[in-house]
């Protein structure tokens, strides 16, 4: 992990100083304009997008290749990208996203997903897009990329969609990815998508849609591991960062958990989701999860678990640490009773495991409730682990600021008294115990398969 974060430092100080630069990381640089492109949004420059991808391709091996987009309003359909490339948006810049459905063809359900998010079947394509792709930047000067989205929230809204929106940004089976330094805005539904995708640096993003925008999540990973997520702004109306791997039978069987994920210095607002949730879709797995020194405002809950009976895979070493909440209906929240199935052959008895979930340091104000953990009966969620967490509760707070059902843990110096379910209290002194479920581990260091874990990078 750490080899990672230092190339993606790297690449990101000789990449992000501007398009002079791209000359400097990419042999080939060339501007939107030479393949015909139009900055006035209203010519539709989806074949300009096409020609200069494809040509760039053809030079990208020799030295890499860069697109810059100079500043104008710059009207295009989907397009994808390519291999040793970086697409540059300069100051002033506007990438906006043909509002014409007939633009977006239709492509493949994910294979962990079975079927299309919304609904059955296939689904739009995505915006930008990419598969099996090696080294890829998308940077600029705080340039944008805009979804306009809101023709697509009102025909969900309206039930007029016949398959599942497109994500504003999703790469598949990709390694090396760097986005850094542009804004994304009012996606038709999820903004980043990297999937089934390693070594993933998003650094330095700006996310906006309108907080009550249906499924604008900002960044889900899903099914990929080494990735980091960090210094970014998000204004959601769903979750700002959301872990998956995969959705009951189908992530099941695709066997591709969603690890070593680190998050950090994340702003969040997002009144009715969380900062960060880890599922639902979270068949496949998810382990390793590291978030610490994040800010929510006017959020609904912060480090959210989201699970069920039919989901199978599980939820295991997680550590949270470093939060500052401000205006938050719960602190913490885990939910064992999500509901949504892709069809009607899911195994029900397919049981998630979530156990080692690990929270300190956490300062909340006009806080509604504390903690609502609600595991699943016969398959509770074990080693949830509180510490140093003081929350300031609202005027109308509720009287009851703690619910619990089939949870098991440990608590120190934790504000409100925590219920009896978490009433174990943990050790001041470090643990040196192999699980992460032991009813004695200490909450600030609790070891990962016999190993203390390292410092967040």
């Amino acid at each position: 992990m750490a080899a990672v974060a230092l190339l993606a430092a790297a690449l990101l100080a000789s990449c992000a100083a501007g398009a002079s630069c791209a000359a400097g990381c990419r042999k080939h640089v060339a501007k939107i304009t030479e393949y015909g492109a139009v900055g006035d949004g209203k010519k539709l420059n989806t074949a300009a997008f096409a020609r200069a991808v494809a040509d760039l391709s053809e030079r990208a091996r020799d030295g890499g290749a860069a697109l810059v987009v100079p500043p104008g309003k710059w009207l295009t359909g989907p397009f994808n990208l390519t291999s040793h490339f970086t697409l540059y948006l300069d100051e002033g810049a506007e990438i906006l996203a043909s509002q014409d459905m007939k633009h977006w063809p239709l492509i493949a359900p994910l294979p962990s997903y079975g079927r299309g998010r919304d609904e059955p079947g296939p689904r739009y394509s995505n915006f930008i897009g990419g598969s099996n792709l090696t080294d890829v930047i998308i940077t600029g000067k705080n340039g944008t990329i805009n979804g306009q989205g809101q023709v697509w929230w009102d025909k969900f809204h309206a039930k007029e969609l016949k398959y599942t929106r497109g994500y504003l940004l999703e790469l598949l089976y990709s390694d090396s990815i760097i986005i850094s330094n542009v804004t994304f805005v009012d996606s038709p539904s999820w903004n980043l998508h990297p999937t089934y995708c390693t070594n993933v640096t998003i650094s330095g993003v700006t996310i906006l849609a309108p907080v009550h925008s249906p499924n604008t999540d900002g960044i889900d990973p899903g099914r990929s591991f080494f990735l980091k997520i960090e210094d970014c702004y998000i204004v959601s109306g769903d979750d700002c960062v959301a872990v998956k791997s995969g959705w009951d039978e189908y992530g099941i069987k695709f066997n591709m958990p969603s690890q070593h994920i680190v998050i950090k210095r994340l702003t969040c607002i997002s009144p009715t989701s969380a900062m960060i949730a880890l599922g639902s879709e979270m068949s496949g797995g998810i382990r390793d999860v590291r978030a610490e020194d994040s800010v929510a405002i006017n959020t609904e809950s912060a480090v959210r678990v989201k699970s069920g009976m039919g989901r199978g895979g599980f939820v295991k070493d997680v550590f949270v640490r470093g939060l500052s909440l401000h205006t938050m209906k719960w602190v913490f929240w885990m939910t064992g009773n999500y509901g949504q199935h892709p069809d009607n052959t899911s195994d029900p008895s397919a049981k998630p495991e979530v156990t080692g979930i690990n929270y300190s340091d956490v300062f909340a104000e006009n806080v509604t409730m504390t903690g609502r953990m609600e595991g699943i009966p016969n398959d509770p969620y074990t080693g949830i682990c509180i510490s140093n967490v003081t929350a300031e509760l609202a005027p109308d707070a509720k009287k009851l600021q703690w619910n619990c059902t089939d949870v098991k843990g440990v608590t120190y110096g934790v504000t409100p008294k925590p219920c009896p379910e978490l009433g174990g209290r943990a050790s001041r002194a470090p643990s040196r115990r192999k699980s992460s479920s032991s009813a004695h581990m200490n909450c600030q260091s609790v070891p990962i398969n016999g190993r203390m874990p390292k410092e967040i990078i």
